[in-house]
């Protein structure tokens, strides 16, 4: 049967102007020039952090107006080769077919960057465009667990080079005898977290333990956590508005006034309750400065307690013990990688756990977006 070039272009037309419709060229272009505008600022190196945030969102988002105007150039230009292909039929019908067989490989190469560029659409949760960190931890199974834990580690960290992304290994435990007990790395890419939040939960490997001298099979667990990278700031800005200033006398033992002005300072941070006092400089400005630097330190920390309860409720309970499973890695008495909750498999472990895991990442987005959908009709 004859494929129906026309049909198959217009839906990937189709597709396009889905995607681009909630991705936004517009709104992506007056990022790009604001953040552009903000980059040329000649004082934005005086704070580093700010400026390498600033770079690091111009560059992400530029990347992805980018990848989509040369999507649809790309479907473009296989409208132009269709109708020069056409052209040709009647009378160069051998150049024709060249042309045709040109259209079927381009049609597979594009239907295959949409569906990447649409399964970016679905990342829309609060933290999904920001860097993931990901701890790794051995469960049930003793040293085949941890063997499956660096496994693991090495087939997250191989993905990340295989695509071209920054990746960071922050912390390792390594088990007695073989293996890690635990490790955390960091995967810094656009939308990083929101790809890689479905990989959470417990793993499960099915093998001939190397470990076991009888040779016998052996079934061992790891739990994979996923958290957002927070951003962290060294400085907590406080309005006006937000404290309340009061001043009175120094005092010293026994309640005795030290200075006959009124220069010490008590600070109240009005939404939070927290009051700092201090007395100890000669001058009411220098007591209001040590006041608000002891402020923006509780605050500080107040705020990185609050994040690390927030990454605490996004990274869940993972038990990695058996009832609890989201995939399983069968070595023996077959080879498949199944994940439980998309049905999606794979017959090449060694491929698998070698990086190539884009199959199961997007099912599982697919997976989650269903399922959030499905529950918000509810």
């Amino acid at each position: 049967m004859a494929t129906d070039y026309q049909a198959e272009i217009q839906s990937l037309r189709k597709t396009f102007q889905k995607i681009s419709s909630v991705t936004d060229p517009e709104a992506l272009r007056a990022r790009i020039s604001d953040l552009t505008e903000q980059s040329a600022a000649p004082d934005l190196w005086d704070d580093q952090e700010k400026a390498q945030a600033v770079t690091s969102k111009l560059s992400h988002a530029q990347s992805e107006l980018d990848r989509l105007e040369r999507m649809e150039t790309a479907i473009d230009d296989l409208g132009a080769l269709k109708d020069m292909a056409d052209e040709e039929a009647a009378s160069d019908p051998e150049t024709a077919r060249e042309l045709y067989a040109d259209i079927d490989g381009e049609l597979a190469n594009v239907a295959a960057a949409l569906s990447e560029l649409e399964i970016r659409t679905l990342l829309s949760g609060k933290y999904d465009e920001r860097d993931a960190v990901v701890t790794i931890r051995s469960g049930a199974g003793g040293v085949d667990a941890a063997d499956f834990a660096h496994t693991l580690q090495r087939m997250y960290l191989r993905w990340a080079e295989r695509r071209g992304y920054s990746a960071k290994v922050l912390d390792t435990s390594y088990a007695e005898e073989a293996g890690i007990k635990s490790t955390t790395f960091e995967i810094s890419a656009p939308y990083a977290y929101g790809t890689l939040s479905v990989e959470a939960g417990t793993h499960r490997l099915v093998r001939i333990s190397p470990f076991d001298n009888q040779g016998r099979r052996q079934t061992s667990f790891a739990a994979v956590e996923v958290i957002p990278l927070i951003e962290q700031t060294d400085h907590i800005e406080v309005p006006e508005a937000d404290i309340r200033v009061d001043v009175f006398r120094s005092s010293g033992p026994g309640g005795q006034s030290v200075n006959t002005t009124d220069s010490a300072v008590r600070i109240t941070h009005v939404p939070t309750g927290i009051v700092v006092s201090m007395q100890d400089e000669k001058s009411q400005i220098q007591n209001r400065a040590a006041a608000m630097r002891v402020l923006q330190s509780r605050l500080l920390l107040l705020k990185q307690e609050e994040e690390a309860r927030e990454k605490k409720e996004l990274a869940g309970d993972i038990k990695a013990s058996w009832g609890d499973q989201m995939r399983s890695y069968v070595l023996q008495p077959y080879q498949m990688v199944k994940d439980l909750r998309t049905g999606y498999e794979a017959g090449n472990p060694d491929a698998v756990f070698d990086g190539d895991i884009d199959g199961f990442i997007d099912a599982g987005i697919r997976w989650r977006a269903t399922g959030e959908k499905a529950g918000s009709q509810e």
